[in-house]
């Protein structure tokens, strides 16, 4: 589900309706990244009636990362995301967006606000829209009623739209409603709207469920092109996808919500450990 902003919601001081996004750096802007790292997970606990979905767990992602999270089902990767974003809140432990804000104390919608963006599984469209429309609805911008009424695209923010058209490879789609597009392309969509709102954070719940072989790997080209541009989070069960996308990078696995190891793909693939609960032999 993408988040967008409601009539009569505001932007931080400092951003403004105009402001573009920059594709060749990493925008922090509010965030102080000075350490290196984004995100911070430290501790953190969740307790469902005596059941632990997330067992004392920790970790950072850096800016500009693109960090693959698996792990089998129960390990906590849902859970991590929901206390991410607000949905789930920590019995224990801290979430740091930067090395000042807090995210275990703020609302769902306050943490969108702030520059983390989530998708979720299944893709939220608006079926009765263009694809163009599903843009512009979720570009950041003052919704307030009486500027909506009167609202006219500059040449930028056409510009923009038409810029995030090609990087979501629907260039030539703009005028075709969302709900005729495939599933892989409304998954493009989402990301797109997403990126609209200027995140300097995606968490990106497994992106590629339900695509053809085809629009799998058009999605890793597009993560590829994100990456070092944004910093991403990817929970992710098809193997062969994490490993286009992982490159050199870190892969974390989860177990029983705690992190069970961490490091490059092959590193993981040949972690006995890791092999054993959830990759096989």
């Amino acid at each position: 589900m993408t988040e967008i902003l409601q009539p009569g919601q505001q932007y931080p001081s400092g951003e403004h309706a105009d402001q573009g996004t920059s594709y060749g750096r990493v925008r922090t802007e509010g965030v102080d990244t000075t350490h290196g790292a984004i995100l911070y997970l430290e501790e953190i606990t969740v307790s469902f009636d005596g059941f632990k979905a997330l067992n004392n767990l920790s970790l950072d992602i850096s800016v500009g990362e693109l960090r693959c999270i698996i792990g089998p089902n129960g390990a906590g990767k849902t859970t991590m995301m929901d206390v991410i974003t607000g949905k789930t809140r920590p019995t224990s432990g801290t979430v740091f967006f930067g090395q000042t804000i807090d995210l275990t104390k703020m609302t769902e919608y306050d943490i969108a606000h702030v520059g983390v963006g989530r998708k979720f599984q299944r893709p939220t469209v608006f079926e009765q829209h263009t694809v163009f429309e599903n843009l512009e609805l979720a570009m950041k911008m003052n919704k307030r009623v009486k500027s909506t009424l009167f609202f006219k695209l500059s040449s930028e923010q056409k510009g923009k739209i038409e810029e995030i058209l090609t990087l979501i490879r629907l260039n030539g789609q703009e005028r075709r409603l969302a709900g005729l597009l495939s599933h892989g392309q409304k998954q493009w969509l989402e990301i797109g709207m997403l990126l609209m709102q200027e995140p300097q954070l995606l968490l990106l719940d497994e992106p590629v469920a339900g695509m053809s072989d085809a629009e799998t790997a058009r999605t890793a080209e597009l993560l590829n092109e994100l990456r070092g541009k944004h910093s991403i989070v990817v929970v992710e069960h098809d193997m062969a996808f994490v490993t286009e996308i992982a490159r050199e990078g870190k892969v974390t696995v989860l177990h029983e919500g705690s992190v069970l190891a961490e490091g490059t793909m092959d590193k993981v693939q040949n972690d006995e450990r890791v092999i054993e609960v959830y990759l096989g032999r």
